[in-house]
């Protein structure tokens, strides 16, 4: 299970990471820095392996969501430096959870509980369906609205398994 912790803010810059001094992996890697609006700034590692929730093109100016594995060593610099593991772009009328879930579909943070119908796509980030429950698995839920109780309660759009 990984312990998710996120970074959310404007993009301000895009520029390439260099990995390795004798060019390889060159173009492969990228640094976004963000800004949170109170002075705030991020910088996030992209790898090839970063999964962009609908295949998002990220621009300097979008509003992002990142997330990324608090359990993993990170420089101790400024600003902070974290290798992104999932990167969402902010839509209208799309909100998205990244957690693990129970086997009641809860998030650990106890904020969203999931309501499966026949209509909620399950896929593996590769596209492909998930044929399993996806309890007690780190997923990506997209969806619309939502409950005002606690946990708020959603039938989402989609899961994306983590796996």
């Amino acid at each position: 299970m990984i312990n998710f912790g996120f970074f959310q803010g404007t993009v301000t810059m895009i520029s390439d990471f260099i990995i390795s001094q004798n060019g390889e992996g060159e173009g492969c890697y990228t640094l976004l820095t963000v800004e949170d609006g109170t002075g705030g700034t991020v910088n996030a590692v992209i790898s090839p392996a970063t999964y962009f929730v609908d295949q998002a093109m990220v621009s300097v100016g979008d509003r992002i969501t990142g997330y990324y594995d608090q359990n993993a060593p990170v420089p101790l610099i400024y600003p902070p430096q974290y290798r992104a593991l999932i990167i969402v772009k902010e839509q209208p009328y799309q909100n998205v959870k990244v957690d693990f879930f129970n086997a009641q579909l809860e998030s650990s943070d106890n904020r969203l509980k999931v309501n499966l119908s026949p209509y909620t796509q399950i896929r593996l980030t590769n596209g492909q369906a998930f044929t399993k429950y996806p309890g007690n698995r780190n997923l990506i839920v997209v969806y619309g609205a939502s409950t005002k109780s606690i946990p708020a309660q959603t039938v989402p759009y989609r899961i994306i398994v983590w796996c």
